[in-house]
């Protein structure tokens, strides 16, 4: 954390401001819908400094979180038949599915490998060409564009080892069906600082007029958050709806074209299964046919069944800001980071696993 935003006193006048909104409009419910804020907002105490004035609701911000049960278990299942090596992030490694994780898998024998980027799988199927190689790529449209270039270099180098199972999600759509829901009553939505980069602020502008919503693009560090708070506790005194940006030295209206580019060249949006929301119109992403000789389920007969979550485990009411995670049954008893039973206990930006380690046991 940079020293410029550290700074006490600045932190000290956001929060008198969002006081004083609270003071004329009453307490506010806002939904963050990114992992990194989930765990930033604890870790940084600012969660604690504004109980009795903004309630925080964790949302679906968590990419390995709504990969549904069903794709973990193709997963699982084709890296155990011993015909491929399969690469993915380490937080995939050990989300449980109904015949266990890939981390049970690779204790089999089974050729699970770890890495940081799509690159790094890709290096994987050069070095070890002919064995098929399958990166489960997972996430939003922050990882989106290293998986389209890694595509890219495989079709014009003709590395014909290398597919991908893409389990891709994308913002905006899951946005406008959580707003459409009736479960949901939120005040505002602070909204990811790392995918808007991507996609810039107009991607959420029809979403939030739309719904009737407010939402501010937020950094990360603890004076963004304030201020992305007070900018949208002040919008709401206003009655004003739709996006601003609070996160300017890293995010503009239009985002990053060279990546949306990347991305669009290879990949075009299909509907979409989320764990906890189920299926949502074009909220995914599949390879164009131009790339469909990389498409690990055409190669592969990859073939994903609807599978319910664990007994008990509430990790779908959670994604939806339905149920704080302290509140599932499961929470701290059966399900901890050492054991997990569902995902939002297993990834670093998990709700039940930020609740766990920061907040409330």
């Amino acid at each position: 954390m940079t020293e410029a935003f550290a700074d006490p006193a600045a932190a000290a006048a956001l929060l008198g401001r969002i006081r004083r909104h609270v003071d004329e409009g009453g307490p506010a419910g806002v939904m963050e819908v990114c992992g990194t804020h989930t765990v930033n907002i604890f870790r940084s105490g600012v969660r604690e400094m504004l109980r009795g004035l903004v309630e925080i609701i964790s949302g679906p911000g968590c990419p390995v979180c709504v990969t549904p049960t069903g794709h973990i278990d193709a997963a699982v299942e084709l890296v155990r038949s011993g015909r491929v090596t399969l690469a993915t992030f380490g937080d995939m490694v050990r989300v449980p599915g109904s015949r266990g994780s890939l981390a049970d898998a690779r204790s089999g024998g089974a050729d699970v490998r770890v890495v940081y980027s799509p690159l790094d799988a890709l290096r994987i199927a050069e070095d070890i060409a002919p064995r098929p190689v399958v990166f489960l790529a997972v996430g939003f449209e922050t990882t989106q564009p290293a998986v389209a270039a890694s595509l890219a270099r495989a079709k014009s180098g003709k590395l014909d080892n290398f597919t991908i199972f893409p389990v891709h999600r994308l913002i905006p759509p899951a946005l406008s069906a959580l707003l459409s829901s009736d479960e949901l009553s939120v005040d505002g939505l602070m909204l990811p600082g790392h995918v808007s980069v991507v996609i810039g602020c107009g991607a959420y502008e029809p979403v939030l007029t739309r719904r009737g919503v407010p939402g501010v693009v937020a950094g990360f560090e603890p004076l963004d958050i304030l201020g992305a708070l007070e900018m949208l506790l002040r919008m709401r005194s206003r009655g004003e709806v739709g996006v601003r940006n609070g996160y300017k030295r890293a995010v503009t209206d239009e985002g990053n074209e060279a990546a949306r580019r990347a991305i669009d060249e290879v990949f075009e949006p299909a509907d979409a299964v989320w764990r906890g929301l189920g299926a949502i119109p074009a909220s995914g992403l599949r390879l164009r046919s131009a790339y469909s000789d990389f498409d690990a389920g055409r190669v592969h007969g990859i073939s994903v069944r609807d599978v319910p979550d664990p007994p008990g485990c509430r990790c779908g009411d959670v994604l939806r800001g339905a149920l704080p995670p302290p509140e599932c049954g499961l929470f701290g008893v059966s399900c901890t980071p050492e054991s997990p039973v569902g995902p939002c206990m297993v990834s670093s930006e998990g709700s039940c696993a930020a609740y766990y380690h920061w907040g409330m046991r």
